[in-house]
């Protein structure tokens, strides 16, 4: 649960070494809800998205308090769970608990599109997802088809050491126009900018907070928009309804 809240919009690479240090920190669901939310939100540092440790702390809660501290393998009961969504709750039940469910990342969702030959509702894409899973093999075969899209059916395809360009009716057509997984359900679509971005200063106000109180004076200049202080503080305000600051006086600080 901890690795796929990481891995949310964070590459590989930073999440190896991070996810073993956050679960020596917090190695079980009452640990995380025994800690503050500031505590998770200053261990999440570097790993984007700072509402993934609001979350994950809440659900920690919930499955400390409904579920004895047991991550539960029960799809409702894992989708009750704060931002816990279709994919991460499947993914739970497949590769932590080894269900035969149907895992859709983007990966997936593009190799099952691209296979298919046609753009696929998000019903229908789920269902074809759960349908082609071996009896007994959830595990291995989510796992593989991931591989396959990460590998092979990228967003430029290496249909040339694909293991599926034979089933595949898009390679079968000459990969012609359009790409059937352009608009295909679970496939993700390109992020708007970074630089400059609300989000880039709602990242800069919590690394700020996890050295220490922020004055309200200091927004502007900590966010980025030193002659933006009106958008400082309305920005500042969805980090505070967010819940992942507070207001003490002029001071925001992390709960």
């Amino acid at each position: 649960m901890v690795s796929e809240l990481m891995l949310q919009q964070t590459q590989v690479a930073r999440v190896i070494d991070r996810l073993a240090r956050f679960i020596e920190r917090f190695p079980t669901p009452a640990a995380c809800a025994d800690a503050s939310p500031g505590d998770v939100i200053d261990e999440w540092q570097g790993l984007g998205y700072n509402r993934r440790a609001l979350n994950l702390h809440r659900a920690a809660t919930v499955i400390t308090e409904q579920h004895d501290g047991v991550v539960p393998a029960d799809l409702a009961a894992l989708l009750h769970l704060p931002g816990i969504g279709p994919y991460t709750a499947r993914a739970i039940r497949v590769f932590a608990y080894e269900c035969d469910d149907g895992v859709l990342d983007t990966n997936i969702g593009r190799v099952l599109a691209r296979v298919s030959g046609r753009t696929l509702r998000p019903a229908e894409v789920q269902r074809l997802a759960d349908d082609l899973v071996p009896t007994g093999e959830g595990w291995a075969w989510n796992q593989a088809l991931m591989e396959v899209g990460a590998l092979c059916c990228r967003p430029r395809p290496r249909c040339e050491a694909c293991p599926l360009r034979h089933e595949c009716s898009w390679f079968a057509a000459d990969l012609a126009a359009p790409d059937p997984a352009s608009a295909s359900a679970s496939v993700s679509k390109r992020q708007s900018a970074f630089d400059g971005s609300d989000r880039q200063g709602r990242g800069r106000l919590v690394d700020a907070l996890r050295v220490g109180p922020v004055q309200r004076r200091d927004l502007a200049r900590i966010m980025g928009w030193p002659d933006q202080p009106e958008r400082a503080t309305a920005v500042a305000g969805t980090v505070v309804a967010d819940g992942l600051a507070v207001v003490v006086g002029d001071q925001f600080r992390l709960p």
